[in-house]
């Protein structure tokens, strides 16, 4: 019997033809060198252009670490921290729903009562495209290491070109590409000529969610760490460097940037990996092996990161940056009922169909598996009331339903939960079109 296998690895969507997927805030050019930000303002100043939601559009200024002052405290997932009213209220969006459902819902309006939910925290499951927030993890620490000043990583990651190389193939993910004459962003996949600033590949993997940008930020974390403060070195240097260093070798390397940042962070290795390369280039070049997550230690990367204790308070307020949402929004945060927040958000896919009388196999859909998983921090917009501000992590792997879809609805109720502590209805009810609208990218 054949198997089909798709791979969807979407984290951010598509805005007409100018508007792709985006994060990073709008007015970050100068700082970040991420050109393609000045044909998203564009797009907000013109009439034909498509908008940002409410939650969008916050300045560089108005995004903020929530926990440094706090960066001492007991984690989430101590008995202490559990909270009766908000786990009833999220045990009500769960009772009957599929055991495949892993959840973890961390409030973190006030630091001083945090509140956590739990769900199955510790379910293990391979994280698709979330993964790829381990991949700029890895490059951060590696450049911490490398440059302990952080004008120096500034400076790296805004001025360093960067050439794209065979280690982009093969990729299908679009990237915005920004014309200068033209004032706008033209999209199309990644191309092993192209170059963008280091910065930018940051940006195409965490955004668009490019595989290819996913390779290429974890091969420069690798130099950084090899070569110290003499990167950038040149594309001779960097050939020479993976094509005569033994295989073991760079597999140890590879590793070690990877999961290095994570044991200094407190997370547990033994349930958050990215193992290997996100290319097939990639995976040939440098050995990998397994990839996998639980709910919990994603969750518990993204409080770390509140706490300014990825790296450091520079590095982990600059990846917040990366995660903020700047454009039509979907999967998990696709519904209406978050326009009005702030969102700091990856998410990641993996499906596969059998034949099976009477199913037709689509986007989200899987019979064989059906892997959904959403990290996301919601915060409310700077003054308004009431304020607040969450954390979740969840995964499922629920056959045959329209996962993006269910993940929507389960994050309109969540929000919910969070905001009332009462028990929740999950309206799932719609039209089809509204449905696949909710994957769209």
């Amino acid at each position: 019997m054949r198997l089909t296998v798709f791979r969807i690895t979407i984290t951010l969507v598509t805005f007409c033809l100018v508007l792709q997927a985006g994060a990073y805030p709008l007015d970050g050019r100068d700082r970040s060198g991420i050109k393609r930000l000045t044909g998203y303002l564009n797009a907000q100043s013109s009439p034909q252009g498509p908008k940002i939601v409410a939650g969008g559009l916050l300045g560089l200024n108005d995004i903020l670490l929530n926990l440094v002052e706090n960066a001492d405290i007991p984690d989430f997932d101590l008995a202490a921290r559990l909270d009766p009213g908000l786990q009833r209220s999220i045990d009500s969006i769960f009772k009957n729903r599929d055991p495949s459902y892993s959840a973890v819902v961390i409030d973190i309006t006030n630091p001083d009562q945090l509140a956590t939910a739990l769900v199955r925290p510790d379910t293990k499951q391979n994280a698709g495209s979330v993964g790829k927030i381990l991949t700029m993890l890895a490059l951060f620490d590696s450049l911490a290491i490398a440059f302990p000043d952080t004008e120096d990583r500034a400076r790296v990651l805004r001025d360093t070109d960067v050439l794209a190389g065979e280690w982009v193939l093969t990729d299908s993910h679009k990237v915005p590409k920004y014309s200068e004459e033209t004032k706008t962003n033209r999209f199309s996949a990644i191309d092993p000529g192209d170059r963008f600033k280091l910065s930018e590949w940051i940006d195409h993997m965490v955004s668009p969610s490019a595989n290819a940008a996913g390779s290429v930020v974890w091969r420069e974390a690798m130099l950084i760490r090899h070569f110290g403060n003499a990167y950038p070195v040149s594309q001779q240097m960097s050939d020479q460097f993976f094509n005569q260093t033994p295989k073991p070798a760079l597999f140890e390397l590879s590793q070690q940037v990877a999961r290095q940042p994570l044991r200094s962070a407190g997370i547990n290795i033994e349930n958050l990996q990215q193992g290997s390369f996100w290319t097939r280039t990639g995976k040939a070049k440098v050995p990998g092996t397994q990839s996998f997550a639980t709910a919990r230690e994603l969750a518990r990367f993204m409080f770390r990161l509140e706490q300014g204790r990825l790296v450091d308070r520079w590095s982990s307020l600059e990846m917040k940056r990366y995660l903020y949402m700047t454009k039509r929004r979907y999967r998990y945060v696709y519904g209406p009922e978050l326009h009005q927040s702030a969102v700091f958000f990856k998410s990641g896919s993996f499906f596969q169909c059998q034949p099976e009388e009477n199913f037709k196999c689509e986007k989200y859909m899987g019979n064989k598996r059906n892997l959904m998983n959403s990290v996301v921090t919601i915060e409310s917009l700077p003054g308004s009331q009431p304020a607040y501000r969450y954390i979740v992590a969840m995964m499922s792997n629920v056959l045959k339903v329209n996962s993006a879809w269910d993940h929507s609805r389960l994050g309109a109720a969540i929000h919910e939960a969070v905001m009332t502590r009462g028990a929740v209805k999950v309206e799932e009810d719609t039209d089809e079109k509204t449905i696949k609208d909710a994957g769209q990218s």
